[in-house]
């Protein structure tokens, strides 16, 4: 298999086939990671709370690119899940009381990482058009990671799941977390590149690098589904 050099690091520079990945769809799923209205929406959560604190144009770049390349990618690659009847799966941010009682000590902390989404509000709901339907599984974390927040690894275990492909924000905090969890807890893990977003290009494309190979595969949305509907 041919990665993108791009985001292979120095651990492989001299590296220039990797092992073909051997995908079974019947045990394949697709993970999205966080994409929810406090996150995602220009009117409303953090965008609102930029706008108000004079820090917009800092930040526009990141929610140009999230509303006009990882959302939308993202969706393409939801439909293709949905269209060839496969797993799909979401794991969000939420806490299951109102007060956030039940929140990680990470979620309570002052700083960028302190929130407060009660798993019924308007903020903790997946944006459109991402939105779950039907029996599709979501799980809720006060964690980065969906795989120390939440029963997710048993769920895959029950389901006789080994390959897991990953969209989401951002890269390098909550993305990362669940990407490593998956690989040590030994899933075969795809990465969306531009089904991702971080703060920005520099923090996306460092943690892709170091995370490509050695616990993922970081892919495109047209190499994935490319690679899904050669696994047919």
């Amino acid at each position: 298999m041919k990665l993108d050099r791009k985001f292979v690091s120095k651990y492989y520079e001299h590296v220039e086939d990797f092992p073909d990945l051997d995908i079974d769809l019947s045990k394949t799923i697709l993970l999205i990671v966080d994409y929810q209205n406090e996150f995602c929406l220009t009117d409303f959560g953090e965008a609102k709370e930029f706008k108000e604190d004079g820090l917009w144009d800092s930040w526009k770049p990141y929610f140009d690119k999230m509303h006009q390349v990882a959302l939308p990618n993202t969706e393409k690659v939801l439909n293709y899940f949905r269209d060839n009847d496969l797993l799909v799966s979401y794991g969000l941010i939420a806490c299951q009381r109102e007060d956030g009682r039940d929140r990680s000590p990470v979620q309570k902390s002052d700083g960028w990482n302190n929130m407060l989404m009660p798993v019924n509000s308007y903020a903790a709901q997946v944006v459109d058009p991402l939105k779950p339907i039907d029996d599709e599984i979501v799980v809720y974390k006060t964690t980065d990671s969906v795989t120390t927040g939440t029963n997710y690894l048993h769920l895959l275990d029950n389901m006789d799941i080994e390959t897991v492909v990953v969209c989401g924000m951002v890269t390098d905090q909550c993305v990362a977390s669940t990407v490593r969890g998956l690989a040590d807890a030994g899933y075969n893990v795809i990465t969306v590149h531009d089904a991702c977003i971080a703060a920005s290009e520099e923090l996306h494309e460092a943690e892709l690098k170091i995370m490509n190979v050695i616990y993922t595969y970081v892919l495109s949305t047209e190499d994935t589904l490319k690679l899904l509907d050669e696994s047919k």
